[in-house]
């Protein structure tokens, strides 16, 4: 335990010295009834119980002084709370094809609005990150509850590169994870299921993407890995399936949403697949993200318990003196 105002304490000083003329007094006061009852003008023999009956509300007044001059010191402690909380990992495809205006005005315009528009109607409790993935990925924003920063993130993200939708979805995991997530590419090929890279059952990827896979890993058999460590992912097809062509690098190359890899990769993990411009769709995917109850610690003043203790003690003392000799002693 701390203290906001530790020099408040020197006052607990104090509390002997009115123990110890407590203590006098009360020897002066059985030194006056003995001298009384030798010349017979007072009763004596007092009982045991009345004797420790009159040391009680000091007792209790000498203990209520204690914890109120503690509460005036501030006193401050760590406490578990419980936190609703759950994880959202939003990982948008900044690859070459996005910049492809078959949807107003391009595919990675289309893709930031429907990202921010699901910010937007996410509660303070759920964290959210971002991951820009193209030929690699990168976690450009860790989950945060400050929705601002998250959205100046999605602002920030620009376009280059090839398309890996399975590095996007690795990164993703890593963000859920805390810590970099390592995918041994064999055991991924042999059997994805069986790698193991934690529980995660409160993490959720939301996967914004036109589809178009031009590198490994894998994301089908990355979805399966998330699936085994619980977590979701819901995949935002952005794009037309008719497509369009796009200059790259001074060529012209053609270019098409890929709705069914969307489909597989959600459906692997029990998520969801809608388009880009599905309100209706995104605003369900936030109704299945998990919030769960975390302990977490923090520091907080707690005078108030200290004063409340005190003014209960002192009531206690007044109403005993009161109850047992007829006024406040």
């Amino acid at each position: 335990m701390t203290f906001g105002a530790p020099w408040v304490l020197v006052l607990l000083l104090g509390i002997p010295g009115l123990v110890a003329a407590y203590v006098r007094s009360r020897r002066r006061r059985s030194q006056r009834s003995a001298a009384l009852s030798a010349q017979g003008l007072v009763m004596t023999g007092a009982s045991p119980r009345m004797r420790v009956r009159r040391h009680v509300p000091f007792g209790l007044f000498a203990a209520a002084l204690t914890f109120m001059v503690v509460g005036m010191a501030r006193p401050m402690t760590t406490v578990k709370t419980p936190k609703r909380e759950g994880t959202v990992i939003l990982a948008v495809d900044v690859s070459n094809s996005m910049k492809a205006d078959d949807v107003k005005p391009t595919r990675i315009e289309a893709a930031k609005t429907a990202a921010k528009a699901f910010v937007d109607r996410q509660p303070p409790a759920v964290k959210i990150g971002v991951v820009a993935f193209g030929d690699g990925a990168v976690v450009v924003q860790a989950p945060t509850t400050g929705h601002l920063e998250v959205t100046k993130a999605i602002d920030r993200l620009s376009i280059g590169g090839g398309t890996s939708l399975g590095q996007g979805l690795v990164a993703a995991l890593g963000a859920i994870a805390g810590k970099p997530v390592a995918i041994d590419p064999e055991a991924l090929a042999s059997d994805s299921a069986q790698v193991d890279i934690g529980y995660f059952g409160s993490g959720t990827v939301v996967l914004f993407s036109d589809g178009e896979e031009t590198s490994r890993p894998d994301p089908v058999s990355v979805a399966e890995v998330a699936s085994v460590a619980g977590v979701h992912i819901h995949t935002i097809g952005v794009g037309t399936e008719a497509g369009t062509v796009v200059q790259v690098n001074g060529f012209s190359v053609a270019t098409a949403l890929d709705a069914d890899l969307l489909q597989q990769v959600a459906e692997t993990t029990d998520g969801s697949y809608y388009q880009g411009d599905d309100a209706a769709g995104l605003a369900a995917i936030s109704k299945t993200i998990d919030l769960r109850f975390k302990l977490v610690s923090r520091h907080s003043e707690v005078s108030g318990l200290f004063s409340a203790a005190g003014a209960v003690l002192l009531v206690a003392g007044a109403l005993l003196s009161v109850l047992w000799f007829g006024r406040v002693v």
